[in-house]
Order: structure tokens, then sequence, then C-alpha cells
């Protein structure tokens, strides 16, 4: 399966009393990957804003494998799980330097329209987008 890729370091602020990364920050991890997953299609997030849409996130999951610390340079890699209707389905898998699997997640998100919430069909454009990305992998 072809997945995004999206690197970074574990900076300082993100861990807790007990030394690892305090799990609040996962949310953010993955919702940035997801920023840079759609970059990666050429549509960046704040597109699909300008042009009206939103994406909140209908549903969450995690399961915490390992830890990890302060400096820690992670990979987390984002790929499609399902695309039908308004919803769109992501994976995301986290590693460490060591190249082992320490989180996985999922999250679900919904298209509603800007300002009426009213769930709406995606662009055009990013259907095609992710339609050739799905293409591309299968």
């Amino acid at each position: 399966m072809k997945e995004h890729v999206y690197t970074f370091r574990v900076q300082y602020p993100e861990t807790d009393q007990m030394g690892t990364v305090h799990h609040a920050n996962y949310v953010k991890y993955y919702e940035t990957a997801r920023w840079e997953f759609f970059r990666s299609l050429g549509i960046p997030y704040r597109e699909l804003e300008d042009e009206g849409y939103m994406l909140p996130v209908t549903n969450m999951s995690f399961r915490f494998l390992k830890t990890t610390h302060y400096d820690a340079l992670l990979t987390v890699k984002t790929s499609i799980k399902a695309f039908k209707g308004v919803r769109l389905r992501l994976e995301y898998k986290l590693y460490n330097e060591k190249q082992e699997l320490i989180n996985v997640a999922e999250t679900e998100l919904a298209f509603v329209k800007k300002g009426s919430w009213k769930p709406c069909a995606p662009p055009q454009h990013l259907v095609q987008a992710i339609e050739k990305y799905l293409d591309s992998v299968g």
C-alpha cells in the first residue's frame, strides 16, 4: 500500500513528567500528517477551506504500542483506508528511529459545507486526486 511519509522530531514541551510523549500530542502529529498528505495530493487543506469545505474529524482511534521520548525522530505513514460518499477514513502508522511501530491510529472525516456544517459531496478535483492516488496503490 502506498503511504505518504512525514518525519518530525519530538519537542521537549511534548513530553510529560514520566519523560515520554504525552498521549494528547498524537492528535497533533496525525493532524499535521493529514495536512501533508493532502498537500502531497496537490490539494493543500487551506485550498479546501477557501473553496468552502471543512473536514471535521468524526471518529478517531489510537493503539499505543511503545513509548517515545524527547528528541526522537519519528515517521508517520499515512494511507487511505476508505473513501465513500462524504466520508474519508485515514490510517496512520507511527515509527521510531529503529523503524519500530510505536502507534497506529485511524481518523474518519466528513466533508461539510463551511458555515452550514451540512454534509456534502467532496469537490471533484479532490475526488480525482484521491482516485489517482488509489489507482497508484492498486
